[in-house]
């Protein structure tokens, strides 16, 4: 088998094919599960260096408030059109309170939200001069358990009965406990919904079933304990047969995507970011469009370009943003005109 050579991204889907799919993901029902996230930034002013430490001394100017990890994901299910409820495990706190406020905002149910005896996951950026100076992380990552994990599978059991398509989002934050991603799994399998899983290094070889597995390279090697030889016309295909998965789609940030099929076959999808600005959020846009894209009925090919559109626009914002159809069509537009 030859080395797979990268095809440009507007060969696997037309111009009105996209259209069509983006027009059919609007009122798709996409279930969301995992870690959700407060995101903070702190932005200010570097003007002198503190005479207690010598470390800088910044004003702060203003402060803004972003969903992040699984709730990022169905912030950008909800940009696409279609209609994200995001199951997840929040404190009883003010982040927990904010980030249901937030989701309720962007036409997101909140019912699906597990309050637990924890802080709401959030990491505070500190920003001057467009650099980011420190995060501060507010957070407890054990594994849920007992009633917590009951209260996550009854939740799930009523988003999964009208979901057209179903995300885990795996932050290792401890909502994916194996018995979690097994009920997920089991009772999308048995609705014959897809399933797109964004795994970290906890249980990364527990979603067997799944539609769409997608790591990134750093993960996939940590999880493997090897390096991944993309020129290995085998590697990507035995991965794929461990991984237990149908299909596998590896991110490789500047260099675009790697679609494996289950014959073996290794797709190449170069990246189409035209500037990039800030990779953060860039995967769960991925993951939201992949999922959004499958449930309109998007082969997983289909799928992955329009995720990977979506990446493109994605990079070019400042933090971790949202992206419109109309941007994906103008992405596209944009490209085949380059080509």
């Amino acid at each position: 088998m030859s080395t797979p050579r990268p095809s440009s991204p507007a060969s696997h889907v037309s111009r009105a094919r996209l259209i069509t799919l983006l027009e059919q993901m609007r009122r798709r029902h996409v279930a969301v599960v995992g870690d959700a996230m407060l995101d903070v930034y702190l932005r200010g002013d570097v003007e002198r260096i503190s005479p207690e430490a010598p470390v800088p001394v910044v004003r702060v100017r203003d402060r803004k408030y972003a969903l992040g990890g699984a709730a990022n994901v169905a912030q950008n299910v909800a940009a696409a059109g279609a209609v994200g409820t995001l199951v997840a495990a929040v404190g009883r706190d003010e982040g927990g309170e904010r980030l249901r406020r937030m989701l309720r905002e962007i036409g997101s149910e909140d019912g699906a939200l597990i309050p637990v005896e924890r802080p709401t996951t959030t990491k505070t950026r500190l920003v001057a001069r467009a650099q980011q100076v420190v995060r501060f992380d507010e957070e407890d990552d054990r594994d849920l358990s007992g009633d917590d994990v009951a209260q996550v599978l009854a939740a799930l059991d009523r988003v999964l009965a009208t979901a057209d398509a179903l995300v885990l989002e795996d932050y290792n934050k401890g909502v994916l406990v194996p018995d979690v991603i097994a009920h997920a799994i089991t009772r999308a399998l048995a609705r014959d919904i897809p399933i797109v899983v964004d795994p970290k290094f906890r249980n990364f070889f527990a979603y067997r079933g799944a539609t769409i597995f997608k790591p990134n390279r750093r993960e996939l090697e940590s999880a493997l304990g090897a390096t991944v030889h993309l020129d290995d016309a085998g590697a990507l295909p035995a991965t794929l047969e461990r991984l237990g998965a149908r299909h596998l789609l590896l991110t490789l940030g500047e260099r675009g995507m790697a679609l494996v099929s289950p014959d073996g076959q290794v797709q190449r999808i170069p990246t189409t970011a035209r500037e990039v600005y800030d990779v953060v959020g860039a995967g769960d846009t991925v993951t939201a469009y992949l999922a959004t894209a499958l449930a309109a009925g998007a082969t997983p090919m289909e799928a992955a370009v329009v995720a990977n559109f979506a990446a493109g626009v994605e990079v070019g914002k400042l933090g971790a943003a949202t992206v419109t159809p109309e941007e994906i069509v103008e992405a596209y537009d944009a490209h085949a005109n380059e080509g």
